[in-house]
């Protein structure tokens, strides 16, 4: 009994038989009468045609460069591809696939009879499909219709289903495609598309996975190997298929081209006998696949690709926002400096190494643009393995430097008494506003814990010897006077206190702070002495909002975004007056104290920092050191008119384990050799002197103000959004 022959060679029987008709029934006329009957039979107009063909959007990798746009981070891809012009890709690999694939090709117009007639009946007298005829411009059409991003799966199947109606519809759209574009533009498109196995989608990606090189250098011999996979990319693929398929694939287009006239029989001897020299890369794809040996740019791009996802000019949900990055073909320049990345690095890994349990993030940010600079920890990016009794070391993917997801952020200490100086500038209160300042200061607060005062939160000096006595902002700033800073505090409402932190930027991750900012701000007490988690982030862009003299930038990991087709994506940094310019003036000015410079004044009287003054030869720079209670955490933030930089040395798996107050000094010489590296060579800007009323106040120096205080609050903040986190909220001190 003789069996039907099964389905899956039936249809291609019966496709083959209906071009052989077709074929056998124009035979007997005039080759081009014949040609024309088909083509008009089939053909449609270019306008018709689906968008995805007239505008190709098929899927690209998008690259993430660092600020010098030359400093490869990582690209991003579901398929591995990235377009490039017929100038840039070698003649002899354009040569090479039309041998391979269309020998006809320059002498047809989308569909080649002679092909079809010869595939069909060898096809249909053989039993079997042994030939095929699809031109590169029909194979350009399939591949184009099965890889529109725009189609679900089941959509795409569809467009590229073995049926007579799809074959004839292939035809069509070739046809009107090459009524409308030139050979080399077909040619181009097909080159950008075709799979070449591998994962390498479009003949940039091939030639970097094969031979790590660009298009333009292909050798014959590489060429016709390349074009030689696309008939079929798994098989002959010399990576992780059949070498010897490959090379035997390699002679065939050497071959062709001969046939063709492209070489002659020396030049295709010559390349038939080279070995196959492969040189396999893997583009590196998402964060976790930077380069092994700078594995600290991960923290970065965690961080870019967080933005990203929030930006509406990628897409209206996170979802198309994800599918514009792996698939839109974006080259984005990022705001990351090489140099300060570089130092941030170096510097950090000499505080504390990776296998440390003890961890030391930190960020550096532009004042005026709120681009990120450096983002450095001493960890691996990496979703490696950690011994069994380590959670975040050596390796992590959480986000240390910037906070977000399981990282509410650390306590800063005194650096938050910034933010009360500023709140009482801004009340009207000048520099000099004295006060004298006790070892420990009763206040208004209830406490219930166990170094209260008659139920009252009582705060102490960390040194009284150095802190006690008659003092201003200046040395109560420079000397970081617990006592003076509470005082001061109660003065303006440390209500006040934390809405002015919130506008530069400081938020509440974790539920005690948002608490206590949301509902019960105005007995915040310690909020001055920085009892609230931050992050490296949001702490040296609010610095650097006074850097800039009051103008808040919200943080911006890029410089530029450009799509494809070479056009540019606006991503401009989002500034906004927050503070009136002298005020920010006169809290750089107390600023200067810490770190061993003078005020313009000549007010400064002692310091925390003053060995920064020598790490920086003479440019002028402000900061402030923190030191959350127990010196569980040490902080320290610098800035220049160019640059604010904020590290915190902390345990970010474990609250209780104190890093120690002697790794102070350490992170403070860190901070400041990073800044000193990456202004090098750039000018010495000076900061601007405030204003002798904001200084003195109407009176003059030390005398009090005769007028009440004025509301100098140039703002406010827009979508402010409070979430915190500290480990220690309420009363707890703080140690300078």
């Amino acid at each position: 009994m003789r069996l039907r022959p099964p389905l899956n060679r039936l249809f291609p029987l019966l496709l083959c038989g209906l071009l052989a008709g077709l074929v056998v029934a124009v035979a007997v006329l005039p080759a081009n009468l014949a040609f024309g009957l088909v083509v008009r039979s089939a053909a449609g107009q270019y306008a018709d045609l689906p968008e995805v063909l007239r505008t190709p959007a098929t899927a690209q990798r998008s690259y993430l460069y660092a600020r010098d746009g030359r400093t490869l981070i990582t690209t991003f891809y579901d398929v591995n591809r990235t377009d490039v012009g017929i100038e840039e890709i070698a003649p002899v690999m354009r040569e090479a696939i039309v041998a391979a694939e269309d020998t006809r090709f320059y002498r047809h117009n989308g569909v080649d009879l002679l092909g079809l007639a010869r595939a069909a009946v060898a096809n249909v007298v053989g039993g079997e499909v042994r030939q095929g005829a699809s031109t590169l411009t029909m194979q350009y059409v399939r591949n184009v219709l099965k890889s529109d991003p725009t189609l679900t799966q089941e959509e795409r199947e569809q467009a590229t289903a073995e049926t007579v109606g799809r074959k004839l519809q292939e035809i069509r759209y070739a046809v009107a495609l090459e009524k409308q574009l030139g050979k080399d533009e077909i040619l181009n498109r097909y080159l950008n598309i075709a799979y070449f196995g591998a994962g390498a989608y479009g003949i940039t990606a091939a030639s970097e996975r094969y031979f790590d090189k660009a298009p333009a250098q292909l050798t014959l011999g590489e060429a016709a190997l390349l074009a030689g996979l696309v008939q079929s990319p798994e098989a002959y693929s010399p990576i992780g298929g059949d070498l010897d398929a490959a090379v035997a694939r390699r002679s065939y287009v050497l071959d062709a081209m001969v046939g063709t006239g492209v070489i002659g029989q020396q030049q295709a001897g010559q390349a038939r006998t080279e070995p196959v020299e492969l040189k396999p890369t893997e583009q590196p794809n998402g964060c976790v696949a930077v380069p092994s040996a700078h594995d600290d740019w991960g923290f970065f791009c965690d961080y870019l690709r967080r933005w990203w996802l929030e930006q509406p000019a990628f897409g209206s949900t996170v979802e198309e926002r994800e599918q514009a990055l792996r698939r839109g073909g974006y080259t984005v320049v990022t705001s990351l400096d090489p140099v300060a990345q570089a130092s941030a690095v170096r510097n950090v890994a000499d505080v504390y190494g990776y296998d440390n349990p003890h961890a030391l993030p930190l960020a550096a940010v532009e004042p005026g643009t709120g681009r990120v600079r450096a983002m450095a920890v001493n960890r691996h990016y990496s979703l490696a393995d950690n011994p069994a009794d380590q959670v975040n070391h050596p390796n992590t993917v959480n986000q240390l430097v910037a906070g977000g997801g399981a990282i509410d952020g650390y306590q800063a200490g005194s650096t938050f008494k910034l933010f009360t100086m500023l709140a009482a500038l801004e009340a009207g209160l000048p520099l000099d506003t004295g006060f004298d300042a006790p070892s420990r200061l009763s206040t208004r607060y209830p406490d219930d814990g166990p170094d209260n005062c008659a139920g009252t939160w009582c705060p102490a000096n960390a040194n009284p010897e150095r802190m006690d006595g008659y003092r201003t902002m200046w040395d109560g700033f420079g000397r970081s006077v617990n006592t003076y800073f509470v005082w001061l505090s109660e003065r303006v409402g440390p209500a006040k206190v934390v809405e002015l932190a919130q506008r530069l930027g400081i938020s509440f991750r974790a539920d005690a702070d948002a608490a206590f900012a949301d509902g019960d701000a105005a007995n915040w007490g310690a909020f001055t002495l920085g009892v609230a988690a931050t992050t490296p982030l949001e702490l040296a862009n609010a610095y650097a909002t006074v850097a800039a003299e009051g103008v808040y930038c919200v943080p911006l990991p890029v410089e530029s975004v450009t799509a494809p087709d070479g056009t540019a994506v606006p991503v401009q940094p989002s500034c906004r007056r927050v503070l009136d310019a002298d005020v920010a003036r006169a809290a750089t000015d107390a600023a200067r104290c810490p770190v061993g410079q003078q005020s313009t004044f000549g007010r400064c009287d002692g310091g925390t920092a003053t060995g920064v003054a020598r790490i920086m030869d003479g440019r002028p720079i402000a900061g402030k050191t923190g030191s959350s209670e127990e010196n569980a955490t040490e902080t320290f933030v610098a800035f220049t008119p160019q640059l604010a930089i904020a590290s915190i040395a902390a345990n970010p798996d474990d609250p209780t384990d104190s890093v120690g107050g002697p790794v102070q000094s350490q992170v403070i010489a860190a901070v400041a050799q990073i800044m000193a590296d990456t202004l090098k060579g750039q000018p010495v800007r000076q900061f601007t002197p405030p204003s002798a009323a904001l200084a003195f106040g109407a009176d003059g120096p030390s005398g009090p103000p005769s007028d009440p205080p004025v509301d100098r609050r140039a703002g406010q903040p827009e979508n402010r959004q409070p979430f915190g986190g500290g480990w220690r909220s309420g009363m707890a001190g703080t140690t300078g």
